[in-house]
């Protein structure tokens, strides 16, 4: 299995995916797994998982895995519905700003769903 990790390492925007082809690019170049940890300043049994994967699938075991989580309570046409009015609504005119109790509150009476932790509500500001 040869492969051009810097090529792999460009073209990915992916940093988890970067992180671990420079990790492999390592070890093919015969660098030991503790000094590619301390390196990239990851566990080195980040990096013993990163290698045995590549070993045993090649670059397929180095891709993200899709994970089961709950799933989200909102639809993506909701979310961007969601995503308009946080950027009209984030500055007010007469001074202040957007604050999690109001947009849980616009979800609650928008999306017939609420949240009762602003954890939960912040999430979905941050790919704003």
């Amino acid at each position: 299995m040869k492969h051009d990790f810097p090529s792999l390492i460009n073209s990915t925007s992916n940093a988890r995916l970067k992180t671990r082809y420079l990790a492999v690019s390592h070890f093919v170049d015969s660098k030991n797994h503790l000094e590619i940890a301390k390196y990239l300043k990851v566990s080195r049994v980040s990096v013993n998982q990163w290698v045995k994967a590549y070993l045993d699938n090649g670059l397929e075991g180095l891709q993200e895995k899709t994970y089961s989580g709950r799933p989200h309570r909102l639809t993506d046409e909701q979310k961007s519905q969601f995503k308009e009015y946080v950027v009209e609504h984030a500055i007010n005119k007469n001074g202040g700003r957007l604050q999690a109790k109001d947009i849980g509150l616009y979800i609650e009476s928008n999306f017939d769903t609420s949240y009762k932790s602003q954890p939960s509500i912040s999430y979905y500001m941050i790919p704003l």
